[in-house]
């Protein structure tokens, strides 16, 4: 059964930080491109980041730039969103998404750099709360 779980979510004060993971099983994410969302209450599912397979390309949501870093564990089957100096607009329910990597390196959303909608995305975790607030 192929499976993304993601983790590491919490309650945290703004300023501070949090390291979601997101682990597969059933399969290897070797050879797909991982990525992001989020989606606040009322708001639409947006990406946040996501990281190629192949040549390791990491893109990033102007509103999250400088901030969160995404990476990749290949031994570990597993992809990492550190996110530092958190906002209380950062608050909402993360998931992460696998797109298979060589669709996703010959698509015009790649050519344009830009993560691409959630509906481009083939798996999904079933997300993990992240809350900003004092």
């Amino acid at each position: 059964q192929l499976q993304l779980v993601e983790s590491g979510g919490g309650l945290v004060q703004p300023g501070g930080s949090l390291r979601l993971s997101c682990a597969a099983s059933g399969f290897t994410l070797d050879y797909y491109t991982i990525g992001w969302f989020r989606q606040a209450p009322g708001k639409e599912r947006e990406g946040v980041s996501c990281i190629s397979s192949r040549d390791g390309m990491t893109l990033y949501a102007d509103s999250v730039k400088g901030r969160f870093t995404i990476s990749r564990d290949h031994a570990k089957n597993t992809v990492y969103l550190q996110m530092n100096s958190l906002k209380p607009e950062d608050t909402a329910v993360y998931y992460c998404a696998a797109a298979d990597d060589e669709t996703y390196r010959g698509s015009y959303y790649y050519a344009v750099e830009s993560c691409g909608p959630w509906s481009e995305y083939d798996y999904w975790g079933q997300g993990t709360q992240v809350t900003v607030s004092s």
